[in-house]
This record gives structure tokens, sequence and C-alpha cells, in this order.
């Protein structure tokens, strides 16, 4: 009885140094050292646990109910891959993020980088004739632009060179650009050093990047910006293509980063997808996984 008028006390103490939040500092009783519930409002932190590793459990079991919701998707759906990087908390997350996909038109925006990495090589900006092949690649998706300017920066070989100054180690390089060979989890890295201030490109590239990858024509502003909330920013690149080696069937692609102004959101996500019924299809399932990102992480 003496424990618990004790114990009584010692939260009573607790609360109000505590301006009203209760404090609870190894405090113990004849129980197991178990609060009350009613006192506790059962949330009790963990014992001995810091708020980093209460966060990394957070996010843990976050992760894990995104694995359970796109393996129900992946049972009625073609296949598809998604990775994501939360700058803020420097979580990554991926799903059969190691799988191979054909880029389609992603790949434009590692040319746009290999190109900006030209120019500073040379200590100089873009010229005015780059420039004129690299915006309509990025914003209008010109596969003629596109094409141009892969084999002014020296085709096949130019690009695996420049893969590694970008950290792209899954991604296979293919003569005809759109059938390049990557993986969402290598998607995410390129998405990084488009804006990692200790990367490759400098500031005035990172800056041209961000601007095509923001100005995308409407008709092709689909995929990730479709998680962004009213107030953020969107940057993106999408892909898609269907063969008669594929059966007609669809590759859609989309990658891209999502930020707000107060910094609180600060992300990239990739979705590759392929063997889609059609266009649209594709463009359903790509929004549709990276919306469920978003659901499920918190971002």
């Amino acid at each position: 009885m003496r424990s618990s008028r004790n114990l009584i006390i010692a939260v009573a103490a607790a609360v109000i140094l505590g301006g009203g939040g209760l404090i609870v500092l190894g405090l113990t009783d004849d129980d197991e050292g178990v609060l009350p519930a009613a006192i506790s409002g059962g949330n009790a932190k963990p014992a001995g646990l810091s708020a980093e590793e209460l966060a990394k459990r957070e996010r843990a079991k976050r992760a894990k109910a995104l694995d359970a919701a796109l393996k129900q998707i992946a049972t009625t759906t073609p296949d598809f891959s998604v990775a994501v990087l939360d700058k803020k908390t420097g979580q990554t997350y991926a799903y059969q993020g190691s799988e191979t996909f054909d880029t389609a038109s992603i790949v434009k925006a590692q040319i746009l980088a290999c190109e900006l990495l030209k120019a500073q090589d040379a200590d100089r900006e873009p010229t005015e004739g780059e420039m004129a092949l690299a915006t309509p690649m990025i914003q209008s998706s010109d596969n003629d632009a596109t094409t141009e300017l892969f084999q002014r920066l020296g085709g096949k070989s130019a690009i695996t060179k420049c893969n590694k100054r970008l950290g792209l180690s899954q991604t296979t390089v293919n003569k005809a650009w759109g059938l390049t060979k990557t993986t969402a989890a290598d998607q995410v890295r390129l998405l990084n050093k488009l804006v990692d201030t200790k990367g490759p490109l400098d500031e005035d590239s990172r800056k041209t990047a961000f601007t095509l990858m923001n100005t995308v024509d409407d008709t092709q502003d689909w995929g990730v910006p479709a998680v962004a909330k009213p107030g953020e920013t969107a940057t993106v690149k999408n892909g898609w293509d269907t063969r008669s080696a594929d059966g007609g069937l669809w590759a859609v692609n989309t990658i891209g980063r999502v930020t707000s102004p107060d910094g609180k959101v600060n992300v990239s996500v990739a979705v590759l997808s392929h063997n889609n019924q059609s266009m649209d299809d594709g463009i359903a399932l790509v929004e549709n996984v990276a919306k469920l990102t978003r659901q499920h992480l918190k971002y």
C-alpha cells in the first residue's frame, strides 16, 4: 500500500514539474516497474530506447506495412518495382529495387546529367546548341533531340563512363538508348545526384536539371507529381514504350522528386513497370504505387 502511495506522489510531482506533461524518470513500483495504464495513457516509451531508436522502429513498421500493401497489388498487376529515398530522415525503401527494367525515356534524365557534367569538365556553361537539344528532351521527351545529344556525347561508351561518376552500378546502357536497363534503386541514386550539394554536379547544373524537370509538358505531368500535396514542388521524367517484341505491352516508368518549402518533405521516388496492357494502365499503376509509398512511409 505504501509503495502505491509513493508511486502516485512521484507521478504527481513529475506532472507538476513537467508543466502538465508526464515525465517518467526511472519510476518503479512493485509491479515490474510498469506505470498503470490510466496514468501513463498507454504511451509510455519503452525503457532504454532513444528517440532515434524509436523513430527507426517506427520507420521499419511502416516499411513492413508498405511491403504488404505492394505484395497485395502485385498479385493482380504487371511487374513493377519502386524505390524511395527520404533525404530528411535518411530512410531508404525498395520493393523489387534491384529488379531490372527497360528505361524507356527516363534515361533522358541520365543523359541530361552527363551533358551537364561534360560542360562542367570543360569549365563552361552548356552551349545554346546543347540546351536546344536538352530542353525538348526533358520537357517534351523529344526522341530526335535525345538521339542527337546521345551521339554528341559519345554514345553508349561515353554514357557508361559517365554512369560511374553518377554512382549508377545497376544500369547498362544500350546503343538504342531507350533499351537501357536499370533498376529503381539506381534511379533514386540518380535523382539524389541531381540535388546533392556534395555530388558531381555543381550548383548551376543542379539548377538546370531542376528547372527542366519541373517544367515538363502538361501532358507528361503524371507519375511522381501525383503524390505532391498543394504547395509542394515536384520534378519528374517519365518513360513509356511499347514494342512488338513485347507483344504490344507497355513499359511505363516515372522518376522524380517531391519537396516542401519548409524542408519537411525532401523525397526521391522511382517506379518502374512493364507488361502493362496500355499506357493508361501503366500510368495508373505507377501512380498508385507512388501514392502508397507516401501513405505508408508518412513523408
